[in-house]
């Protein structure tokens, strides 16, 4: 596939598990407001029971201009006919705005290989016989992709790369490996916290969780993380990496590190927010230090 780097992404979006304990009507308001401040993408994964798809459709339902990413549908979630129909409507309903992230996830399967399970399942994306009228705009896909195969796959059967709680110097590894012309996404992980201990704690209760699975660890491992590291929570090494803290300066320009390594888009999820409270004023402050104005430079008020 190609055309990846005109995505229509914007350099940087918003990565959020937040959606998935507010109400339909919190959330529409949400990326109303997301659009109006001028974000062009927003990113949402499949963990908690929002289904991939209905999610994304009811953003973009919700919404005029805003891409959705899927960041990612799982593929053990479902069929991959049923991906491509669900997939396929999508893109005919919202001409270039929604983009299908695809990756594993939930419980491990010992003995699968995973890039010859996502193969697979693009060998069976790619050939459905489908009555489903052809959307005008094609369907437009990521691979969620460490490395380094996995990457070489999503050069070759999509668009693009997406990759989750990285360090820059993994962004840079990953463009080497896509070339100079496949899209290349990574989320990052931020906190507002000028505080040392407070935000590392944060930061620790947010990793919790992916230091212990196997491959979460595994990928770390690859990123040049040991043991050590893992341990008590994750070493401070490891969390600032993994964590950008700070004040609004100093987390905006270590986001800005990932576009410089190479990184088309950087998909910003911002932590510390309290299941069903709003990271809006957040993503306000983002918006101001992060979104071009009409001359494309940064840092522009709108």
């Amino acid at each position: 596939m190609s055309g990846g780097k005109r995505l229509g992404l914007g350099t940087f979006g918003i990565y959020t598990f937040d959606f998935e304990h507010q109400p339909a009507a919190m959330i529409r308001d949400s990326v109303r407001e997301l659009e109006e401040l001028g974000w062009r993408a927003l990113w949402i994964p499949e963990l908690l029971g929002r289904d991939a798809f209905s999610h994304a459709g009811y953003l973009l339902s919700s919404t005029e201009r805003l891409s959705v990413v899927n960041g990612i549908a799982r593929i053990w979630s479902r069929e991959a006919r049923w991906t491509y129909g669900a997939a396929l409507l999508l893109a005919d309903a919202y001409p270039g705005r929604h983009i299908l992230g695809l990756g594993f996830g939930g419980q491990p399967r010992p003995g699968v290989k995973p890039v010859a399970a996502m193969s697979a399942y693009l060998d069976e994306l790619d050939a459905p016989d489908t009555p489903n009228p052809r959307p005008g705009i094609p369907i437009r896909r990521l691979l969620a992709a460490y490395g380094p195969r996995m990457p070489e796959l999503a050069r070759e059967r999509a668009d693009g790369a997406q990759t989750y709680h990285v360090n820059v110097a993994h962004t840079a590894q990953a463009r080497e490996i896509l070339g100079p012309d496949a899209f290349l996404a990574v989320e990052h992980a931020v906190l507002f916290e000028t505080d040392p201990g407070r935000a590392r704690t944060l930061a620790r209760e947010h990793l919790h969780g992916y230091l212990n699975t196997p491959y979460n660890l595994a990928k770390f491992r690859r990123l040049g993380y040991t043991d050590d590291d893992f341990s008590g929570g994750g070493s401070d090494r490891l969390v600032d990496d993994l964590v950008f803290w700070g004040d609004p300066d100093t987390v905006v320009r270590k986001l800005r590190g990932h576009a410089e390594a190479g990184a088309d888009h950087v998909a910003v999820q911002v932590i510390g927010v309290g299941p069903g409270d709003s990271a809006l004023p957040h993503w306000r402050l983002l918006a101001d230090a992060l979104l071009p104005d009409e001359t494309g430079e940064p840092g522009a008020t709108r």
